[in-house]
């Protein structure tokens, strides 16, 4: 009889999670790794396509269209990556001023995507959803209705209606701020927050979030307020936990806040530009990420259509910029570091292309020529 170790029971249970992931054994074995696109739909596009990328040269195949789906913007994987939530930016959904959000299923080798259910996001022009770290919940910002929603997620991956629906008002000074934007729905590292940036009204709405029903409640104070005119448009967390980053569409800009977790509350640490000194030009900063070591952060700047890398100071959380480099296209919407860190990729919407560009892990530096790969309308990259 052979003795169970803890190694031995451990790299069993390792084992098994491997292979009742949707990607089964085959993630362990190859430098292929699968992705999935979404589109802005028609002029050729139909929805969110699959990809393989192969992390030993940086080359992308397309795979095919994973499911058809109208105006796929932005996807999330649930915390086991058995479903995908799509946001559906669209203006009327039912015959209502509304978008929408989908739930597929990933089937068996992250090539197609099974249509589970497909509810009302509550406002138009749903840009952005996330699940909580449980999965139990899901969430929709909508900018042309400047409003976010909740929903209960089932057993199965299928949506409840909303749960909870706030709509904002109000307008911010810059024209870009003619009305609420609900921009971006992001949970907080213990589970017990949403934050829902608002680009129109420059502030991050701040809810209590209970995960066993998916309802939200107003924080006190309920939201964290930037700079007028900086539309703080995508947010994301340091894996400390501690620290968040603020890409400001508006302002050109990031804004570095300190999270203390027991009271709710934002605050602001530092406030640095994407932008030159001296630059007049257009300028919308469009998404940030962060390495998974938190020492290097990443901003895709449009229009004037760039990369910005900084440095994370390891005692504050504080910027510091690196360089600015080729975003390998026009107008930047979104960007993913690959499983290996060795690779970003940017989805670039204009020029129609998907580049991927490679990085020096240690030093957080992005090569300024990279390799470029034809899709209409790319709008978001999510690794599975």
């Amino acid at each position: 009889m052979v003795r169970m170790t803890r190694r031995r029971f451990l790299q069993g249970s390792a084992a098994f999670a491997a292979a009742t992931h949707p990607l089964g054994l085959l993630a362990q074995r190859t430098t292929r790794h699968p992705l999935f696109v979404g589109t802005q739909t028609g002029r050729g596009s139909k929805g969110i396509y699959a990809y393989s990328f192969d992390s030993a040269t940086g080359e992308l195949a397309q795979v095919g269209l994973a499911a058809e789906a109208e105006n796929p913007t932005f996807l999330a994987f649930s915390p086991d990556k058995h479903f995908l939530l799509v946001a559906n930016e669209l203006d009327e959904y039912q015959g209502k001023k509304s978008g929408a959000v989908t739930s597929f299923r990933v089937n068996a080798g992250a090539t197609k995507l099974t249509k589970i259910n497909e509810v009302s996001a509550g406002g138009p022009g749903t840009c952005h959803v996330s699940f909580d770290h449980m999965g139990h919940c899901a969430f929709a910002a909508n900018y042309g209705g400047g409003s976010a929603a909740s929903f209960r997620v089932d057993r199965t991956g299928r949506l409840s209606d909303a749960v909870s629906l706030f709509e904002y008002s109000g307008h911010g000074p810059k024209p870009q701020q003619a009305g609420p934007r609900g921009h971006r729905v992001t949970v907080s590292p213990d589970n017990r927050f949403l934050f829902v940036n608002d680009l129109g009204l420059d502030e991050i709405h701040v809810y209590h979030l209970d995960a066993a029903t998916a309802k939200l409640t107003p924080q006190a104070p309920p939201a964290w307020k930037a700079l007028p005119g900086s539309g703080p448009r995508a947010l994301v967390f340091h894996p400390n936990g501690r620290w968040a980053y603020c890409a400001n569409e508006v302002g050109s800009s990031v804004n570095v806040l300190n999270w203390d977790a027991k009271n709710g509350v934002l605050t602001t640490a530092q406030l640095i530009s994407t932008v030159p000194e001296g630059h007049t030009g257009p300028s919308a900063p469009s998404e940030i990420i962060i390495d998974k070591a938190g020492r290097f952060v990443y901003v895709a700047n449009r229009l004037d259509d760039f990369m910005v890398s900084f440095s994370v100071s390891p005692t504050d959380g504080k910027l510091t910029l690196l360089e600015r480099t080729s975003c390998g296209g026009k107008v930047p919407r979104h960007v993913a570091l690959d499983p290996t860190e060795k690779w970003l990729i940017v989805a670039d919407q204009v020029t129609d292309d998907l580049a991927v560009f490679a990085r020096d892990p240690k030093t957080g530096k992005l090569s300024n020529e990279g390799k470029r790969f034809p899709l209409s309308r790319p709008q978001c990259i999510v690794f599975a």
